[in-house]
């Protein structure tokens, strides 16, 4: 029996098909990391270029904005269409389907190269989005690609270049496979793991080899002292998770479609409504100073850090210019928007408790909202530690994270992501019936 155990352990070394897997594997992940950090990249470049247009003409939103969103609503509808919205969906619903047409139109490089450029556009244009949804269907398509050229169709591989996606887009490995578990958990096969967690750790190197070892939000020192500012805990969970909880729920009503002649109009002319969508996101903007415009992350460091330069009514007014730039349909995130809010979430409840942890308020708002949109727990509780690096935090931030799960939840709110993905699922019906009448 030892004779057998070696030799099986000495094949698995050797067959050209594990290599050819583990190549695959390696690959991609190296491949997403560099893609990822050079989408980061144009990701700040066109952010920084719309401020400064801001700097020195306040007004040009007014325009831009509105024109540059339904300008990105036309050619996705026109040339992308399943590259609208984050992309989370897209690359949850590949994995779910059983028909490689289907997967193949959801994750195809074609798509994600319009992914990243139509996301660029609307940050170019102050869209208040993120580009770490997008990055994670970028990187589904990546692996898949790699994947059908070398003949390995493993559902391993859009695991994989998911969760690379988010480890190389945050620089934060760990939640990168928490999230491959928790959000693309159904396919994720135990004998495969190793081959997800080694995708996961190459594009982790790679970002490193690129942008240097950072933590996304620099490194927070603030903790709890006193039942005061543990009180924050239940207020930034119950609060998050109701506040997530509808944000949820609006995104997926306007995307399944609004009922009544309303919801005719908006989906007859798409282009209209998001001209009249990235107008009043424009609005916002000039109403929150420009602090409403883009990722929010200037902002929701700030206030990690414990700065109390940002405006109470910066959580109100990200929250809708986010909401607003979602529903258009337009390529692009509510990952770090959705952060953003969380922080000036915490950071006003801090104020209203009289409470001096503001950097650790911001903390727990952070997780229970974004926990209560998206509805996974674990990978709110780890992303937020990882990109702060605040361990002492852990058990107050996991509190924060499980409360705003659970009362979205209880408010009936659907997970977001997976709500979403059934939009791109009917279509495989015909497809389907195509392949089993081939077989």
């Amino acid at each position: 029996m030892p004779n057998a155990v070696a030799r099986r352990g000495r094949q698995l070394w050797v067959a050209p098909h594990i290599w050819r897997r583990r190549l695959v594997f390696w690959g991609g992940g190296l491949c997403i990391g560099v893609v990822a950090v050079l989408f980061a990249w144009g990701a700040d470049a066109a952010s920084h270029l719309f401020q400064q247009i801001v700097q020195r003409w306040p007004l040009a939103p007014l325009l831009l904005t509105p024109a540059g969103l339904a300008l990105s609503a036309w050619l996705t509808s026109r040339f992308f269409p399943m590259a609208g919205g984050s992309g989370i969906p897209q690359a949850v619903a590949a994995r779910a389907t059983k028909v490689q047409e289907l997967r193949d139109r959801l994750v195809a490089l074609p798509i994600a190269a319009g992914k990243m450029g139509l996301t660029l556009l609307a940050l170019g244009v102050g869209a208040s989005i993120g580009r770490e949804g997008p990055t994670v269907q970028v990187g589904a398509a990546i692996m898949n690609s790699i994947g059908r050229r070398l003949g390995d169709r493993m559902p391993g591989l859009l695991v994989a270049g998911a969760a690379a996606g988010v480890a190389a887009a945050f620089n934060t490995p760990l939640a990168g496979l928490v999230f491959a578990i928790e959000e693309m958990g159904r396919a994720f096969q135990v004998r495969s793991a190793h081959l997800i967690l080694s995708a996961v750790l190459l594009a982790g190197i790679a970002s490193l080899a690129m942008q240097g070892d950072y933590t996304y939000f620099g490194t927070t020192r603030d903790v709890l002292h006193g039942w005061q500012d543990w009180s924050l805990v239940l207020v930034c969970g119950l609060l998050g998770g109701a506040l997530g909880g509808l944000f949820s729920r609006l995104i997926v009503a306007f995307a399944y479609g609004l009922p009544g002649q309303v919801g005719r109009w908006f989906k007859r002319y798409p282009v209209l409504f998001a001209a009249g969508c990235g107008l009043l996101v424009a609005l916002l903007g000039l109403a929150s100073g420009g602090a409403s415009y883009g990722t929010g992350y200037e902002q929701a460091k700030a206030m990690l850090d414990g700065r109390g330069d940002v405006s109470p009514l910066f959580m109100l007014t990200k929250f809708g210019a986010t909401l607003l730039s979602c529903i258009t349909g337009v390529p692009g995130g509510f990952f770090s928007p959705s952060l953003a809010i969380g922080a000036g979430m915490g950071s006003s409840i801090a104020g209203l408790l009289d409470s001096h942890a503001l950097g650790a308020a911001a903390l727990l708002g952070m997780a229970g909202y974004f926990a209560g949109v998206v509805q996974a727990p674990i990978t709110a509780f780890v992303i937020v530690l990882e990109m702060t690096g605040n361990h002492a935090m852990a058990a107050p931030v996991m509190m924060a994270s499980l409360i705003g799960f659970s009362v979205s939840r209880m408010t009936g709110a659907p997970a977001v992501y997976h709500a979403l993905a059934h939009r791109y699922l009917p279509k495989a019906t015909e497809a389907e019936k195509r392949e089993a009448a081939a077989q």
